[in-house]
């Protein structure tokens, strides 16, 4: 639970944001997944619906996390960063360089906002509900 006054900083929030829109692009992303399945492509189909959901999930939970000034939720949200620019990395040239630019842009705001002095502050501040301090 956040302590009463005090906010996540504007990157640390801007990194929120940034997440939860990448996890509910990939949970709708999924839906589509689902919508498309053929007979020929059942598990296929809900395998990659199945993660794709999940990996929404974390993306939303680690979102949550760093609004509430949680620290765990850093490391998943920056791993996750990491795997986008790797997906972007993928989606170079051809006709999908936008896809690209748009995965790319959006994990280094969101690894910004995590890395800026403010988020790293705000995050190793004492959570006085931990009972650690």
């Amino acid at each position: 639970m956040q302590m009463p006054g005090r906010q996540a900083p504007a990157p640390l929030r801007g990194a929120a944001v940034v997440a939860a829109l990448q996890g509910l692009g990939l949970l709708g992303y999924g839906v589509l997944e689902l919508f498309s399945l053929t007979s020929g492509r059942v598990t296929m189909g809900v395998t990659t619906a199945a993660f794709f959901a999940a990996y929404a999930a974390m993306l939303l939970v680690g979102a949550w996390g760093l609004l509430g000034l949680h620290s765990w939720a850093r490391g998943p949200v920056v791993l996750a960063q990491l795997v986008w620019l790797g997906v972007a990395w993928s989606f170079r040239g051809g006709g999908t360089t936008w896809v690209a630019l748009l995965l790319a842009v959006s994990a280094v705001v969101a690894v910004g906002g995590l890395l800026a002095p403010a988020s790293i502050a705000a995050l190793e501040a004492p959570d006085p509900d931990d009972g650690v301090g």
